[in-house]
């Protein structure tokens, strides 16, 4: 009993110092069982998870595809494990001021199981009524679609996952903007915008989804746009560079009905103050713009 007693503490530090990720702020001198309790947790990077070429440049002589112009990768050599500390953590929530999140990328599809969507409803240069509701039509291949978590509570918190059958589980978001005119050369704000959505089922189980744009838009020319999303609503990743693109957008007009003003509430200047209670609640944050100001060591990021 008094070797355990007294050597108890001693082997526990032993393993601590391996932890690379530990937090050593949960950690007192005084409780000792404080310290059974943080080993027992999974905190420590496991060996065999590390990525070697994260301790690479990919400019280092006799490297395969450098090229002029190219900038040299920051490294660390434990999977970047502590790129968050001292910043603004997104921790689940939508922050406003922006933020850092360090949870994993997670699993990537084959290229067999990349997705790709097109637009079917409206169609490029189709000209609809105001005030009229209609439908935004898609089609998509390989999204296990209609899964998605708390917005509020869980934005970002867990790594891209994939089905049984290899595809990208998540679901997809349609967002309209108002750009003005058919040939418009300046990019929209991306924080205004006259309707958004989750579509939050599997439509037909077959790719198709939809969502309802209830009581229609006032008189503009629009772009519609589809955002796919993993399960924790982060943008999907896909497993090469050269590939198509997983979203689609279309253009389209809404002309004024005769009658006077629009009674649309799906008003052109829309913001993220709209729709939280289904799109999940955004907050600003406590550290201002640390997530932005922090310098990245190029090495050991420890």
């Amino acid at each position: 009993m008094f070797f355990i007693t007294f050597f108890a503490p001693f082997l526990v530090l032993a393993s601590l110092i391996s932890c690379a990720s530990l937090d050593y702020s949960q950690v007192t001198a005084n409780d000792g069982s404080s310290l059974f309790k943080r080993q027992g947790q999974k905190s420590c990077l496991n060996q065999n998870s590390i990525q070697k070429a994260s301790s690479l440049t990919g400019q280092e002589k006799g490297t395969q595809g450098i090229k002029a112009g190219q900038s040299p990768s920051k490294t660390d050599p434990n999977n970047f494990i502590n790129f968050c500390a001292g910043l603004e953590l997104t921790n689940g929530k939508q922050i406003t001021s922006g933020s850092c999140n360090g949870v994993v990328m997670g699993k990537i599809p084959a290229v067999s199981n990349m997705i790709s969507t097109i637009i079917t409803n409206p169609k490029p240069g189709d000209q609809l009524t105001s005030d009229t509701t209609f439908n935004v039509s898609i089609q998509a291949t390989h999204l296990n679609a209609g899964h998605f978590v708390n917005p509020t509570t869980n934005y970002y918190t867990a790594p891209q996952d994939l089905g049984s059958n290899g595809d990208i589980i998540g679901h997809c978001h349609i967002t309209v903007q108002d750009i003005g005119s058919m040939d418009a050369t300046t990019p929209p704000d991306p924080s205004k915008f006259a309707f958004f959505k989750g579509i939050d089922d599997d439509g037909n189980g077959r790719g198709l989804l939809q969502a309802t744009v209830d009581g229609g838009l006032p008189a503009g020319t629009y772009r519609v746009c589809t955002l796919m999303g993993a399960e924790n609503h982060q943008p999907v990743i896909m497993p090469i560079a050269q590939r198509g693109a997983q979203d689609d957008c279309t253009k389209f007009t809404v002309v004024a009905k005769k009658g006077g003003a629009s009674t649309s509430k799906n008003q052109k200047n829309g913001d993220m103050n709209k729709n939280q209670a289904e799109e999940g609640f955004v907050q600003g944050g406590s550290k201002g713009k640390a997530a932005q100001t922090k310098q990245t060591k190029g090495k050991g990021q420890r």
